[in-house]
């Protein structure tokens, strides 16, 4: 399953594609209104950063609008993919746009026959937004699970972007599903490394190699006389036996 992060903050961007584990960006009006940026300038700096799909939101509500604003997104780099919400007018531009070949994200899914009709006009991603579902009482992972099932059984070649992921366990629940990407905020992707067994795990080795290195250093500090050689030996005995003659020689005066 292919990680997105779904920011556009530059920053966490940069880090979470230094990591090695994304795949790609999916952003939204909300995210670059907190970046405090004119859009383009985000846009620009995220496709320099990330080197796959980046999802870039038009905000047009019929579909001729959309479809100019969805070029216009297109020519910032070949990597972008047209994010278009599920309403009729989009849908009407995601078919134009599949057929003159751009890559699209249909957003803002809430149920399978909504992916359905998404994959008819030849969606290149369905956004179901899980998290946003299970806050109001809906299984939002069980909706993965029926697009899933719609697409298998029609052979539908629309890709499963499981969205408004909120914790760790959404992340593994879609991969069980099968679905082709999960986006994510950078705080979840930065807790799919934690498990407190691993830290006490990386504690523990570290204490027993400290222990080790602490019964090296004093074997290296400790006087070592089983390795004399004959030379030294014969020198020390040489030694000892000068030591006695001056003392053998003053018994013979005092007799």
């Amino acid at each position: 399953m292919k990680l997105f992060i779904d920011t556009a903050d530059v920053k966490q961007i940069r880090e979470a594609w230094g990591w090695g584990i994304i795949d790609g960006v999916t952003t939204n009006p909300t995210h670059v209104a907190k970046s405090g940026r004119k859009p383009a300038e985000v846009y620009r700096e995220i496709c320099d950063i990330v080197d796959g799909p980046i999802s870039l939101e038009t905000i047009a509500l019929n579909a001729e609008e959309i479809v100019k604003e969805g070029v216009a997104l297109a020519k910032i780099h070949k990597n972008v993919v047209i994010k278009v919400p599920i309403i009729k007018e989009g849908l009407k531009a995601v078919k134009r746009l599949s057929a003159e070949g751009y890559k699209t994200n249909v957003t803002v899914t809430f149920s399978p026959l909504q992916a359905m009709l998404a994959a008819k006009v030849g969606a290149t991603y369905i956004s179901p937004f899980v998290g946003r579902l299970d806050a109001v009482g809906h299984d939002g992972m069980d909706v993965v699970r029926q697009i899933k099932t719609i697409y298998k059984n029609y052979g539908f070649t629309t890709q499963v972007l499981t969205a408004a992921v909120r914790h760790p366990l959404h992340v593994l629940q879609a991969a069980l599903a099968g679905s082709d990407v999960a986006t994510m905020s950078f705080d979840v992707l930065e807790q799919l490394y934690q498990h407190p067994l691993t830290d006490l795990g990386v504690d523990m080795f570290l204490k027993d190699w400290e222990k080790v290195q602490a019964l090296e250093n004093a074997k290296r500090e400790m006087p070592n006389t089983k390795h004399q050689t004959p030379n030294t030996r014969e020198t020390s005995n040489s030694k000892l036996q000068s030591s006695k003659k001056p003392q053998a020689s003053s018994a013979k005066n005092r007799g």
